[in-house]
């Protein structure tokens, strides 16, 4: 983790700009969680930016008839991903939307990236995803991260997440094993490789260190 958060300090004393760190990963890779930390340790001069924030409107899913397979590539505003993402790297100040869980829908113009944050750490499923449109995300990272945990334990977390959401036992297995674990598999898979990798193990021993 020191290692991590030095390369970024690194990075961003020798930008000219802000930098964009890229933390990708399978659906409960623990990407939020990372990106989070990363944020915390940075302190004042870094940002979160969350994918997340472009899902398409449940409404549109709706009439596509693909409501059910929300989170899978094809279900996110990338060109509107995108033009944020370009817009970091060129302007102090960029207002961002965030996806609300507890509404399952994303609130525009919900957080504030202002010009003392020189880094943004940016998080999500198909951050590295070698297909278009994703790919042309390629040429704004300064520095790519991904996790890297078995599924065995992605099918755990994700079971557990429904869980945690209200769903049965029966209902939580069926959401992980017909949505999530398919754009986890097509994460693995398709992805371009990143400046680092993180293994589960190492990650759970840092915060074994940390506690």
């Amino acid at each position: 983790m020191e290692a991590l958060l030095a390369r970024i300090r690194s990075l961003a004393a020798g930008a000219g700009g802000r930098v964009l760190v890229a933390v990708a990963g399978a659906p409960g890779a623990g990407k939020s969680t990372l990106a989070a930390r990363l944020v915390k340790d940075l302190g004042p001069e870094a940002a979160l930016v969350p994918m997340d924030g472009y899902h398409l409107d449940n409404a549109i899913l709706d009439a596509r008839g693909r409501r059910f397979e929300k989170g899978s590539p094809d279900t996110f505003d990338v060109a509107g991903f995108a033009a944020m993402l370009r817009r970091l790297r060129s302007e102090d100040e960029v207002i961002i939307p965030v996806f609300d869980r507890t509404i399952d829908l994303s609130r525009g113009s919900a957080r504030v990236v202002g010009p003392e944050a020189r880094i943004a750490v940016v998080e999500g499923n198909y951050l590295l995803l070698r297909d278009p449109p994703w790919d042309g995300l390629a040429e704004l990272w300064d520095l790519t991260v991904f996790l890297d945990v078995s599924e065995t334990e992605l099918e755990r977390r994700l079971v557990a997440r429904w869980l945690h959401h209200g769903l049965d036992p029966a209902a939580a297995r069926h959401r992980a094993e017909a949505n999530d674990l398919p754009n986890a598999r097509t994460v693995v898979a398709r992805s371009v490789p990143a400046d680092l990798v993180l293994r589960a193990d190492e990650l759970a021993g840092q915060s074994h260190k940390d506690n």
